[in-house]
């Protein structure tokens, strides 16, 4: 038998990244400066055990003269579990949470996935998709980070395949396995953040919420139905908010399920209803012209807003105390520290009960400065030429988000991990586990769920520079350290809100008279003055008694200047060129 070479005494995780363990016991010190868990040593009886498939055994070839002939021995099986079965383990323990029974505040997350992987023999496309998300999981959590690219793009490809295969049978298009395939699919896209960035996983979600229509009530009526039923409803909440298009199909269709809490309900009644309202301001402001008439809509539409997040207000203060959290630690500032790399950002840390919890609460919060966005936005519209930031819904607007902010950025510490170092704080039962392994280590799931509360307050006119370098750096640090690398991706994005949607809805809407300035929309900058280098020119309103020669001329004047503008828009939306996909700049400008 060739010999194999002196096996590894090193913990597990150390021989899959193919790095020297230093064999501390009981967890390795690479493991511990990774932040991961160690998974232990191999006993005595796994010496030979070795990472990776095991390579068939090769014999010298005995010489014609051998008089006689050993029986050959079959290979010893390898010891420890194979790729797949690693990265299905790794991904439910980062991915699938378990609710506790009969709390009606707690909701679980991919539970679809282990009745699903039961099922023989398994489901062609579902089980490409779990393996692609699995193997990408692990990927971007062991090892360089390109260790097992190929295998988990290679089920990607295949799962693809495979689901649009089924989406035209029509007994396969209604079947449990063919909608949990289309919300891998878009998980995948946020674990891997290939180039198609933010277009690729809204597709997909798009494409869930079509096929949850097509499915009809019937998929209410099992438990893997109905928890597929609430994993798409929670992305059409996201998708819409984020990309500013409107909730597919009536609100009460979606909030009418038999397992909604009335708590339940009410939140995703308030969440489809901002997304309706955004959406609806969002065309308002690209199309109307100025008159008395839109004037009076407009400032209708402000009323609508501050009567929303009034209910929004009023429902969280209702809220029983199961869904509370508190203030368990304060972090002191300290001039030294990189707070692009700390866990925690100088102020309060706040301790929740649960996943759930924690989503539920930084999703009002995002509602609130969404609708007090579109606020700014009216009265910018309604008071042009004059400077909206001296108005006084600008000042009440500005402590309604900076209130927010401080909020979220006090949670996000209790999402990434921080509690789990520091136990004797947590001095709360947590109402959810995951469905394997250790729930006190950082989970990818927690990242995924703080992403977008992130990326909504990094383009707050209203936070500080040090806020915002410590919000990219969490962003960051969910990427490299969690695995989701779409926040890598969105923590790019130099986005000013409302400053910049204000922009865009003078370039959408202007009537020609109107000047843009740049100077007050510049990241970083609130204040006007203008800008090196922006644009400056402004068509002028064509006179009545022009020619059509003439009136087209200007016309075509003025669209080439909206164009320059549009393009240094975008150019000031992101930290360099190529550092972000052109549609998912444009969704975020709502161009």
């Amino acid at each position: 038998m060739a010999y194999g070479g002196k096996p590894s005494r090193g913990c597990q995780m150390c021989r899959i990244r193919r790095i020297k363990c230093d064999e501390t016991k009981p967890a390795c010190k690479q493991c511990a400066k990774a932040r991961r868990q160690c998974p232990g040593y191999r006993g005595a009886d796994q010496s030979g055990a070795r990472i990776g498939p095991s390579r068939p055994t090769t014999l010298a070839p005995r010489s014609a003269s051998s008089g006689s002939s050993l029986p050959t021995s079959p290979p010893i099986p390898s010891l420890l579990p194979p790729l797949e079965d690693v990265a299905s383990c790794h991904f439910i323990s980062n991915y699938v949470l378990i609710p506790r029974q009969g709390l009606i505040t707690t909701r679980g997350w991919l539970e679809f996935v282990v009745p699903l992987l039961k099922q023989d023999p398994p489901i062609p496309h579902f089980k490409h998709a779990f393996n692609a998300c699995a193997t990408a999981s692990l990927n971007n959590r062991v090892g360089t980070g390109n260790d097992f690219e190929r295998q988990a793009l290679g089920h990607y490809t295949k799962a693809l395949a495979a689901t649009f295969t089924a989406l035209r049978d029509p007994d396969m298009v209604k079947h449990d396995a063919t909608l949990a395939s289309i919300l891998l699919l878009s998980l995948f896209e946020s674990i891997t953040a290939k180039s198609l960035g933010m277009f690729a996983w809204s597709s997909h979600i798009e494409g869930a919420i079509e096929l949850v229509k097509t499915r009809g009530p019937e998929q209410l009526k099992t438990k893997t139905g109905s928890d597929l039923f609430s994993a798409v409803r929670i992305q059409m909440i996201i998708h819409s908010l984020s990309t500013g298009k409107a909730p597919n199909m009536n609100i009460e269709w979606w909030t009418h399920d038999s397992v909604s809490s009335g708590h339940s309900a009410e939140f995703q009644q308030l969440s489809g209803r901002t997304g309706l309202l955004r959406n609806e301001v969002n065309s308002l402001l690209g199309t109307l012209t100025r008159t008395p008439g839109n004037t009076k809509l407009m400032e209708a539409c402000i009323q609508r807003c501050r009567a929303l997040d009034k209910e929004v207000v009023e429902w969280l203060h209702g809220l029983p105390d199961v869904y509370g959290w508190k203030t368990v630690a304060w972090e002191d500032y300290n001039p030294k520290r990189d707070y692009a790399k700390a866990e925690a950002f100088p102020g309060r840390i706040d301790l929740y009960r649960d996943l759930w919890v924690v989503n539920m609460w930084n999703v009002m919060r995002c509602m609130r400065i969404v609708l007090a966005s579109l606020i700014i936005r009216l009265t910018a519209w309604t008071i042009s030429p004059a400077d909206y930031r001296t108005t006084p819904e600008y000042a009440a607007v500005s402590r309604t988000c900076g209130e927010a902010i401080a909020d979220i950025i006090a949670s996000i510490p209790y999402q990434l991990g921080w509690f789990s170092r520091r136990k004797h704080l947590r001095v709360v039962e947590q109402l959810s586990g995951f469905a394997c392994g250790e729930d006190n280590t950082n989970k990818s799931l927690a990242g995924f769920f703080a992403i977008w509360p992130l990326v909504c307050v990094q383009g707050q006119d209203y936070m500080t520079d040090l806020q915002r370098m410590w919000v990219k750096g969490r962003l960051k640090c969910i990427a490299n350290e969690l695995g989701v690398r779409y926040a890598d991706m969105l923590s790019r994005l130099n986005v000013r809100m409302p400053s910049m949607l204000i922009l865009r809805d003078r370039l959408k809407g202007n009537p020609q008279s109107m000047p843009v300035d740049f100077g007050g929309v510049s990241p970083g900058k609130q204040s006007g003055g203008g800008e090196e280098g922006a644009a400056t020119a402004t068509a002028t309103a064509p006179h009545p008694g022009s020619s059509p020669e003439a009136l087209n001329k200007q016309e075509e004047a003025y669209r080439k200047i909206v164009q320059l503008q549009t393009e240094q828009l975008k150019n000031q939306a992101v930290e360099s060129k190529g550092a972000v996909d052109e549609w998912t700049v444009k969704t975020w400008l709502q161009l």
